[in-house]
């Protein structure tokens, strides 16, 4: 009853979310003002599970959404949606496919694959440093939607997909402890580029203990709508680097000058 309950919170929270996207990408610079940043959220995931042989790290995109609230000085408070996110792990043995109760029979021929559709939802203290880093750390939930097993392999020429859904398996929440570091580009103003990790504590599975995921997230994220101050800060900065630009070019132009003497 408590997991139903956590869910149906869960989903709420996410709608309520994706209102306020719409709400952002209409408002846009009456939104992003001084106190609050809504943008874009996207970059690759790599992704593992725990206590399996597996040890090929899965690959995939994962696009979403993400608001940065002033709190005090430095300090913001970032949340968000990934609302395309998938987890899991590559190259699973017989042994893995047997722990985790599959009913794929086993063949040499091909890859298998572990693959879970979360929202991941963070709630990170982020501190922003003076020269455009910052670091981020606190818990991110998440909650699963759809799992399955995956068989890849080739025959004759041809490229062979065979499913098996799992997703009854799967645990419906996820949570994990994150930390992370970045660069905000544009001396603080423009796009920020991170790496985000994500230490599983919860089970993936439910009927089998002490197997986490594990995801190193590459992300890029994209401000929404500039407040006027903001744009003016951007003008300002830009500005100042052509005006550095085209005095290195006339530098280098008396340079070459003198050198031709």
């Amino acid at each position: 009853m408590k997991k139903y309950i956590i869910s149906i919170f869960f989903l709420f929270f996410i709608y309520n979310l994706q209102s306020q996207v719409l709400i952002a990408l209409l408002l846009g610079d009456k939104l992003n003002n001084g106190k609050m940043e809504f943008g874009l959220d996207g970059g690759l995931n790599f992704s593992s599970i725990s206590e399996l042989e597996a040890n090929k790290w899965k690959r995939d995109f994962n696009l979403g959404f993400y608001f940065d609230i002033k709190m005090k000085n430095q300090w913001y408070f970032n949340t968000g949606v990934l609302v395309k996110s998938s987890l899991g792990v590559d190259n699973l043995s017989e042994a893995d496919l047997d722990e985790i109760n599959s009913h794929f029979v086993y063949s040499e021929q091909g890859d298998y694959s572990q693959k879970i559709s979360y929202f991941l939802v963070p709630a990170l203290a982020k501190y922003r440093f003076k020269n455009h880093l910052y670091v981020e750390a606190g818990p991110q939930f998440g909650l699963m939607y759809k799992a399955w097993l995956e068989h890849n392999y080739d025959n004759d020429g041809f490229n062979y997909h065979i499913k098996e859904e799992n997703k009854d398996a799967v645990n419906r929440m996820e949570v994990g402890a994150v930390v992370g570091v970045g660069y905000r580009l544009l001396k603080g103003l423009g796009w920020s580029v991170g790496l985000r990790y994500h230490y599983g504590l919860t089970n993936v599975y439910k009927d089998i203990s002490s197997i986490k995921n594990h995801a190193l997230f590459v992300k890029l994220n994209i401000p929404i709508g500039v407040s006027e101050v903001k744009k003016e800060e951007i003008k300002k900065v830009k500005d100042q680097n052509h005006t550095e630009k085209e005095k290195k070019k006339k530098a280098a132009r008396k340079q070459k000058a003198k050198d031709q003497l």
